[in-house]
């Protein structure tokens, strides 16, 4: 197993070969591609090749860096929308599913970008925030002490508005072995989210995600599925904290390990149930548990949110195309 690059990794494929670099953020994995001359065009059918578990390196998403300039000149709106909003946004995460289709952003993967950006030499985030484009808009990661990347995911709203508010949903979700639909609320943090509420932590563990769960209405472009339980409040430095468990099945890839957008859905989703669009009452900061580890929530004055959680960088090394 070959260590992480400490240099930019070429972009262009040499002699049928791409420089690559695992990583992952409570293990939600991605394969990363340097591309710091914009030059690499990632087709589909080379994503899904990147991603797969048994014949590529294997990952939930394949992320490459590129400079959001050279994107922009390209035609790709949301770097010219980056720029416009924050012209320090050198680096464009363009971030694929696994099954090859374009994505908005992926919570995780930002920490996991950040992680990459820095073992490249592209970024010290000991200076400061990293602001990078993404095509949910522009997000700006910090380094917390503890080692923990901290990232302001910007605006959130839910779709349905007021309705879904006084209802407590505005979808409904079918899973394989539910006898019925249940009830679920739509929450939309730049890329789409459904959340459906169990009542324990057996029937979460006991849930067969094998299969998409069905959700009505159709959402036009797709949507993550959380299921999530409340797991009480406790104590924090800064006033209470809420937790709760999530299992969740992302559109394109399956069930993963983690979801970061998805944690953020799920506190804002059971903020929402306990008090209402202000969240009157119920904590502001979350911790979720998901299966492979917990990253924390907090819901930020202005209408925004903020995901903190590790991310960690595996191995490098080249395959052939």
């Amino acid at each position: 197993m070959t260590q992480p690059a400490t240099t930019p990794a070429p972009a262009a494929p040499t002699a049928g070969t791409l420089a690559f670099t695992k990583g992952h953020g409570t293990h939600n994995d991605f394969v990363l591609v340097a591309d710091p001359e914009g030059a690499l065009d990632l087709r589909p059918e080379q994503v899904r090749r990147l991603a797969d578990r048994r014949g590529g390196v294997g990952g939930d998403g394949v992320i490459r860096l590129a400079p959001t300039a050279a994107l922009a000149r390209a035609g790709e709106r949301a770097a010219q929308e980056a720029l416009e909003q924050e012209p320090g946004a050198v680096w464009f995460m363009d971030y694929r599913n696994a099954d090859g289709s374009v994505a908005e952003m992926c919570g995780n993967g930002v920490r996991v970008f950040a992680a990459f950006a820095e073992q490249l030499g592209l970024a010290d985030l000991t200076t400061g925030p990293l602001s990078l484009g993404t095509r949910a808009g522009v997000k700006r990661v910090t380094k917390e002490p503890g080692g923990w990347y901290a990232v302001d995911m910007g605006a959130w709203f839910l779709p349905a508005g007021d309705v879904a508010v006084a209802q407590g949903y505005d979808a409904a979700v079918a899973v394989r072995g539910w006898s019925q639909p249940r009830p679920a609320l739509s929450v939309d943090l730049g890329n789409p989210h459904t959340v459906v509420a169990l009542s324990s932590v057996e029937e979460l563990d006991g849930l067969d995600l094998g299969r998409a769960p069905e959700v009505a209405p159709v959402p036009p472009h797709g949507t993550n599925v959380e299921l999530v339980v409340p797991l009480g409040e406790e104590d924090g430095p800064d006033g209470p904290v809420g937790r709760l468990r999530m299992r969740v099945h992302e559109r394109g890839v399956g069930e993963t390990p983690s979801c970061g957008t998805g944690a953020c859905a799920a506190a804002l989703a059971v903020r929402t149930w306990q008090g209402g669009s202000s969240g009157a009452g119920a904590p502001d900061t979350w911790r979720v548990e998901v299966p492979g580890g917990e990253v924390r929530v907090r819901v930020l004055d202005g209408g925004t949110v903020e995901l903190a959680g590790p991310a960690e960088l595996v191995y490098s090394g080249e395959l052939t195309l």
